[in-house]
């Protein structure tokens, strides 16, 4: 794996990804804000440093990348912190490194049509060991069992009750059709990623039900969390200075967590948005894989 210092393009894109989520101010999630859920931000930080290295290394399957990243995590820090992250960037990854023409989306299109049943396996696999919770049980492809289908196949089957399973059957249409190009947005506005972040992650958690809520504690749980996100987000928008909306966000965190949700699902999408952004800019400067030494930032 490369050293740190030594990372491929890919690798630090994952690695900023992971990192800006840390320390952006997202209500309801870990961050450098505040900790939260019986974890701290060391700890997302430390799994965005075991798990880089893993999900942008060439030579890897999705599933392979997906498997060894859960271990890998398991291994050093003992809990699931990031298997939604890992489930998103793989494909993006394998995308953005595979010697293709065209643009990420395209190349991603055909990354999740090339899925198999071994990258189902291992990602069955990886889930298992990372416990997700309120995981359960489903009547088709269940993740506790040997996978029978293509991964693909099995996201499909599990997509209206998983928004990143939602994501492998869609082509990351909610990345690509509203995530990356809020935040596009939003830089171009704050002219900074992390408040731009911040925004493209209260839009999700205002439309999208979070699956993590939902798993936990049903849909209707869920549905709240997306009504009290509205009128955080639309007031969290009106400020012109988005510094003075520490306090309003301080406070929805406080909120959330008090109730004990977390939307981490609506995280996993927003770190998905922003390592799109960066990746599709890589490729559009001419980026020639594992092989490339800069980053080229968007």
């Amino acid at each position: 794996m490369p050293t740190q210092g030594h990372r491929s393009p890919v690798i630090q894109a994952i690695l900023e990804s992971c990192t800006v989520d840390v320390e952006a101010l997202k209500p309801g999630n870990v961050s450098t804000y505040a900790d939260g859920h019986g974890m701290t931000a060391e700890d997302f930080l430390r799994s965005a440093e075991i798990t880089a290295p893993i999900l942008g290394a060439p030579g890897l399957s999705v599933g392979e990348r997906v498997l060894r990243s859960v271990e890998a995590t398991q291994a050093r820090l003992g809990c699931n912190t990031n298997l939604g992250i890992i489930l998103l960037v793989a494909p993006l990854a394998q995308a953005a490194l595979r010697p293709a023409t065209g643009n990420l989306q395209e190349r991603l299109t055909s990354v999740l049509g090339a899925l198999d049943v071994r990258d189902a396996q291992h990602t069955f696999t990886a889930i298992r060991l990372a416990a997700p919770a309120g995981l359960g049980h489903s009547e088709r492809y269940d993740v506790n069992f040997e996978a029978t289908v293509p991964l693909r196949e099995a996201m499909e089957a599990a997509q209206d009750r998983d928004r990143i399973a939602y994501q492998y059957a869609r082509g990351y249409a909610d990345i690509f059709n509203s995530g990356a190009p809020c935040i596009r947005e939003y830089v171009r506005r704050y002219k900074c990623v992390k408040w731009a972040v911040v925004a493209c992650y209260l839009g999700f958690l205002a439309r999208l039900p979070d699956s993590h809520v939902q798993r936990k504690f049903g849909k209707e749980a869920a549905a709240r969390v997306c009504r009290m996100a509205g009128p955080v987000e639309a007031r969290f928008l009106a400020y012109e200075n988005p510094d003075h909306a520490i306090p309003l966000l301080v406070e929805f965190d406080h909120e959330l967590k008090q109730a004990r949700f977390n939307p981490g699902t609506s995280a996993d999408l927003t770190v998905a948005s922003y390592l799109a952004i960066q990746l599709e800019d890589l490729l559009n400067h001419g980026f020639a894989g594992p092989r490339a030494t800069t980053l080229v930032a968007g």
